[in-house]
């Protein structure tokens, strides 16, 4: 099953705004990195789901109240796009606020979560900044109740504002004040984000593409209908595949990468042998994975197999991805510095790309001292070769080393990607 197969079960969307708490002040303008330009065209969505204990006696007003403190240290999300004179984007930190969104749904979350896992991209807003860039959130909140009592907590997030780590570091700090929990007082300095990739090598990146101009209306063109699907492994399913398909070496491949290189090869199946030959990994480069200022910190690096991928060993291609990535960062910080940052590009499916967020701390976040039973992330405004995310499933699904696993690719690849899991890796879809 493939995204909006279902009627949507969503209904009654009502939307509010937030602001920081105190007034930010001062010359707190963000320069955006090229990493951040790079990514301005995706949109990072994720969904927690908590059951009826976890919401019980918590209004709307609850809910909001610790997002006015959330924003007065995570200033920068509450911002604005703005053009320079030379028509570069920078965040105007002028409080401009977050939307909150209120939502029902006529399912219990055991129902949804029992469901083929397609339609959580209903929880959270679907957000594109633009055509009026300068009002535009960088933020949306989505709360939905479900029939039972329990609620979904959705995020959508600009990628241009920071990465996924971010992403999730600012929900968790919501969480944290909520709870009544100590945070820290003053925000982070924005110098750091600055900063660029540095590099010596003088080649295009293959990690990137560029597209037709956008203007001020950032998304991303796209000729092919896409969908969304998500499915668990458990830790007693990773542990099978690691030790009986990479016996020679099974300390040597994590999770992610043996999962990525199921995907590749049994993608490569589904499209018969036409492809990829090259991959786009996004890994976590930040030493500060609980920093205050979001930031685009996460590596690019492609993996090129010059073997037919549908035939190799998995144990093979699994090493490929370990030992043979190419750092691409540099490259791209140093494309978008020159002529290019007025030009638009895609990173997310430029390349069949998969994202590792297996160290994020995805179930940091709790309501009345518990944490969502399950969480999900997506990528939005993807290219045709499609995006793969990897993120920690939570404990009832195997223990910490269990995954989750999200993918978006044009839909009639999606349904084709997704017999081949079944059939070869005996993934339950």
């Amino acid at each position: 099953m493939v995204s909006g197969s279902l009627e949507c079960p969503v209904r009654g969307q009502m939307l509010s705004s937030v602001v920081p708490a105190k007034a930010t002040g001062g010359n707190k303008d963000l320069e955006l990195t090229n990493m951040d330009l790079a990514m301005k065209l995706h949109y990072i969505k994720g969904v927690y789901f908590f059951q009826p204990e976890a919401a019980q006696g918590l209004s709307i007003h609850d809910l909001k109240e610790p997002m006015f403190q959330c924003l007065e240290l995570y200033y920068a999300a509450s911002g604005r796009i703005r053009r320079s004179e030379s028509g570069r984007p920078f965040i105007k930190c002028n409080d401009g606020g977050v939307r909150i969104v209120e939502a029902q749904c006529d399912k219990r979350v055991d129902e949804w979560l029992a469901m083929a896992r397609n339609n959580d991209h209903m929880l959270g807003h679907d957000q594109v900044l633009g055509p009026d860039l300068g009002f535009s959130p960088l933020v949306f909140v989505q709360f939905t109740r479900f029939k039972c009592g329990g609620v979904s907590v959705g995020l959508s997030w600009a990628h241009v504002l920071g990465d996924a780590f971010s992403a999730s570091n600012f929900l968790n700090l919501w969480g944290q004040i909520m709870a009544g929990k100590q945070v820290p007082l003053q925000p982070n300095s924005p110098a750091h984000n600055i900063s660029q990739f540095p590099t010596s090598i003088s080649r295009k990146p293959f990690s990137l593409k560029k597209v037709d101009p956008v203007g001020d209306y950032w998304l991303t063109p796209n000729n092919s209908k896409m969908g969304t699907h998500s499915f668990r492994i458990t830790a007693k399913q990773l542990h099978y595949y690691i030790t009986t398909y990479c016996i020679h070496d099974p300390n040597k491949i994590s999770d992610f990468e043996i999962i990525s290189a199921m995907i590749w090869q049994s993608l490569s199946k589904a499209r018969e042998d036409s492809g990829p030959n090259i991959v786009t990994i996004c890994s976590n480069n930040s030493a500060n994975k609980m920093a205050m200022l979001p930031s685009n910190g996460m590596t690019l690096s492609t993996v090129e197999a010059d073997f037919c991928v549908s035939r190799v060993e998995i144990a093979e291609l699994a090493k490929l991805i370990a030992e043979k990535k190419m750092d691409e960062s540099g490259l791209i910080g140093e494309l978008i510095k020159g002529d290019e940052v007025r030009s638009d590009f895609i990173v997310y499916g430029a390349n069949l790309t998969f994202v590792n967020l297996e160290g994020m701390n995805v179930y940091g976040i709790e309501m009345k001292g518990l944490k969502p039973v399950c969480a999900n992330y997506m990528v939005n405004g993807v290219g045709e070769e499609g995006t793969v995310v990897v993120l920690p499933s939570n404990e009832k699904d195997g223990g910490n080393n269990g995954k989750m696993v999200t993918i978006t690719l044009p839909q009639h690849l999606l349904l084709k990607l997704n017999n081949v899991l079944q059939i070869d890796w005996n993934i339950v879809i």
